[in-house]
C-alpha cells in the first residue's frame, strides 16, 4: 500500500459495504488536545483546525490521528465524530507540576507540560474502581510501558503528575524515543548542523531502546538477544523506569498500588521483575511465580506495596466517550 490515506479509503469501501447502515458516530483517539481541550468533544471543522496546529508537538502521532477524521467525513458526511484526547486526563495537573522554569510568555503561549496516554490512565482508574475498590482510593502508580512509555501518579482515581511532558518524546525511555533529555543536547545537535528533519527523525525514530541496541525497539528481540548493548538497554530501560516511579511518589507522598499495563507492563515478567528490583529499597516485593504467569497481583504478601496488572483498553473509553458525548452531550 503507497500511503495510509489509500489504505484508509479502501478500509472505509470495505466497511461501508459489510455494514447494514451507516455508523451513529465514530469515536478516535486524538493524541494531543493542547491547553484548550480537558474533555472529549464532538469534531468541527474549527476544532479540526486547531488539533492540526498541534501536529508539531507529536509529528508521530497527530497527522495519522486526523487522516481517519477526514477520510470518514467524505465516506459517511454528517456522521458525527468525537476526539478523545489522550492528554485530556491530565489537563488538572497543579501549576507546580505543569509548569516549565520557563518565562510567563511561553506558558501564556501552551509550552507546558500536558502528559499523555491519558486514555490508558482513564480506563485503569476506572478499573481500579471498579474491580480493586480498595486501591482506587488510594496513592497509585500506573506504568503504561510499550512502545510509547509513561508512568503517572494517581490519587484518588485522578491524575496529579505525570512522566511525559510538552510532547510524546519526554519522561521514560521508549521503543524509538528517548525519555528525558537534556535540552543541551538538541542544541549540540543544531551545532553540529543537523537540519530539524533530522533532528525529529532522531528523536522520534532511532532513539530509545532502539538507539541504545543498535538492533530493535522491540523489547521481546532484545530479551532474545546475546548482544552487550541488547541488555544495556533493558536495563537503562529498566532503571529509568524505576527512577521515575519513585519521583512519583513525592508527587502522591508515598505509594499504595503499583500498575503495570500496556504490551511491555502486561506480558513482559523480566522487565516487571527488572523495575521493581530497583524499588527493593521502597519495600516493594515481587511473588516470582505469580509475576512468571502475568496475574492480576504479582506481588509477594510482605510487599510494601500491592503490584497490579491490568491490561489496558483504551478502545472501550473512546466508544464510552463517543456515546456520551452523542447521545448525552455531557
Amino acid at each position: 500500500m503507497p500511503d495510509p490515506p489509500s489504505a484508509q479509503a479502501i478500509l472505509l469501501n470495505w466497511l461501508d459495504e459489510q455494514l447494514p447502515a451507516k455508523p451513529v458516530a465514530v469515536g478516535h483517539r486524538i493524541v494531543h488536545g493542547g491547553p484548550n481541550f480537558s474533555g472529549s468533544v464532538v469534531l468541527t471543522d474549527e476544532i479540526i483546525a486547531q488539533l492540526e496546529a498541534l501536529v508539531p508537538l507529536a509529528p508521530l502521532h497527530q497527522p495519522h490521528n486526523l487522516s481517519p477524521v477526514r477520510g470518514i467525513a467524505r465516506q459517511w458526511p454528517g456522521v458525527p465524530q468525537v476526539a478523545c484526547f489522550d492528554t485530556a486526563f491530565h489537563r488538572h495537573h497543579s501549576p507546580v507540576f505543569e509548569r516549565f522554569a520557563l518565562p510567563e510568555r511561553f506558558y501564556d503561549q501552551g509550552v507546558r507540560r500536558y502528559g499523555f496516554h491519558g486514555l490508558s490512565y482513564h480506563y485503569i482508574a476506572d478499573t481500579l474502581k471498579r474491580y480493586y475498590p480498595d486501591h482506587a482510593l488510594g496513592r497509585v502508580v500506573v506504568a503504561h510501558l510499550g512502545s510509547g512509555a509513561s508512568a503517572c501518579g494517581l490519587l484518588n482515581g485522578v491524575s496529579i503528575e505525570s512522566t511525559m511532558g510538552f510532547t510524546a518524546l519526554d519522561g521514560l525511555p521508549m521503543g524509538t524515543r528517548p525519555g528525558r533529555l537534556d535540552a543541551g543536547v538538541v542544541l549540540w545537535f543544531l551545532e553540529q548542523g543537523l537540519s530539524h528533519d533530522e533532528i525529529q527523525r532522531i528523536l522520534y525514530k532511532e532513539s530509545g531502546l532502539k538507539g541504545i541496541s543498535g538492533l530493535s525497539g522491540d523489547v521481546r528481540d532484545l530479551l532474545q538477544s546475546d548482544l552487550p548493548q541488547a541488555r544495556l538497554a533493558l536495563d537503562y530501560f529498566a532503571y529509568r523506569t524505576a527512577e521515575s516511579i519513585a519521583g512519583l511518589c513525592v508527587a502522591l507522598k508515598g505509594i499504595d498500588t503499583l500498575v503495570f499495563t500496556a504490551g511491555i507492563g502486561e506480558n513482559c515478567p523480566e522487565v516487571r521483575a527488572a523495575v521493581c528490583e530497583h524499588l527493593a529499597w521502597m519495600g516493594i516485593q515481587l511473588d516470582s511465580g505469580q509475576n512468571a504467569r502475568n496475574a492480576s497481583v504479582v506481588s509477594a504478601p510482605e510487599s510494601a506495596a500491592t503490584v497490579l496488572v491490568i491490561p489496558t483498553n483504551e478502545e472501550l473509553v473512546i466508544a464510552v466517550e463517543t456515546i456520551k458525548k452523542i447521545h448525552t452531550g455531557s
